[in-house]
């Protein structure tokens, strides 16, 4: 009886030491969620002056619009890279496997093989399971001010060059697939960067400007077109990667309330057992005591 009292009181006591560390890791992904979100918020107004700046330099190249209907190439010339956001840790449930699973389905329906790049050794290691062995990997930041390194790193070894043509790049396609954060949860969405959309650039060459002077580009009109083309890919990556990590973090909440839940439900019957067991042997004890007692009475009266 004694040795189970103490199991049970060890197993208590583990689960409440496990239980802190969950409303840790609780606390831990709310705050990051937030962190995350406030960036992609902050990114909107320098995205809108780049693509402001874009819109400029497509009407400065390229006035009658005719580079958006350049021949367009052969399937058997593209390079398709694809880039996959998700995650170093675990303790996001299926977190993972929705963004591989997701880019699975679009990646097949290429008539070209894609070179696909890796963000995370857990969507690397899933990506390996669903047969594809990526030519590279990055590290997941571990904080908004690492996020310019990894697209840095991004944009040079995916080897991204300068586009000659907007609307035809050199080095062919680039995708980029990672979880979104919705209302509930998150949600997988592809995302392709490279070649600029022929329609996204007919709307911003038509887009006015917002202020009375108008804009000058200085130097040559490809040079900066190529310039907000690079800033473009800049913000979108960014994007991209603060977005997945607060859906990792969201996942990992949701995952820790779920755990929280079922630590509180093991503890309220680990403490129902404990005290069950703990009641029998006083019972038990008190049993034996007047047991006792009921066995020593005639001897005593035989005495007196």
């Amino acid at each position: 009886m004694a040795t189970t009292t103490i199991a049970l009181r060890r197993q208590i006591g583990s689960a409440g030491d496990l239980k802190s560390v969950v409303r840790t890791m609780k606390a831990s992904a709310a705050s990051a969620i937030g962190q995350y979100e406030r960036s992609v918020a902050a990114l909107a107004d320098y995205a809108r002056t780049v693509e402001l700046g874009l819109g400029v330099c497509l009407r400065t190249v390229d006035p009658n619009g005719s580079r958006a209907h350049s021949p367009p190439r052969h399937a058997d010339d593209a390079v398709v890279h694809a880039v996959v956001f998700g995650s170093d840790q675990g303790l996001v449930g299926r977190f993972n496997e929705v963004v591989v699973e997701h880019a699975m389905v679009h990646l097949g329906s290429l008539p070209a093989k894609a070179q696909v790049w890796a963000v995370g050794e857990r969507v690397h290691a899933r990506l390996l399971d669903a047969g594809i062995a990526p030519v590279g990997s990055f590290p997941v930041p571990g904080s908004v001010e690492l996020i310019t390194r990894l697209v840095g790193q991004i944009l040079l070894q995916v080897q991204v060059p300068d586009t000659e043509s907007v609307g035809e790049p050199q080095g062919g396609t680039l995708m980029l697939f990672h979880n979104r954060p919705t209302g509930s949860g998150y949600e997988p969405v592809r995302q392709r960067l490279l070649p600029l959309d022929e329609r996204w650039q007919r709307e911003l060459a038509r887009q006015p400007w917002p202020t009375t002077p108008l804009p000058e580009v200085l130097g040559t009109g490809p040079q900066a077109l190529r310039a907000f083309v690079r800033e473009h890919l800049f913000v979108s990556l960014f994007r991209a990667s603060a977005e997945s990590l607060a859906s990792e973090n969201a996942s990992r909440l949701a995952a820790m309330q779920r755990a929280d839940r079922n630590i509180g439900e093991l503890l309220t019957d680990l403490g129902a057992k404990f005290h069950r067991l703990r009641q029998s042997g006083i019972d038990e004890e008190l049993f034996d005591v007047i047991a006792g007692f009921d066995a020593l009475r005639p001897n005593s009266s035989a005495q007196s």
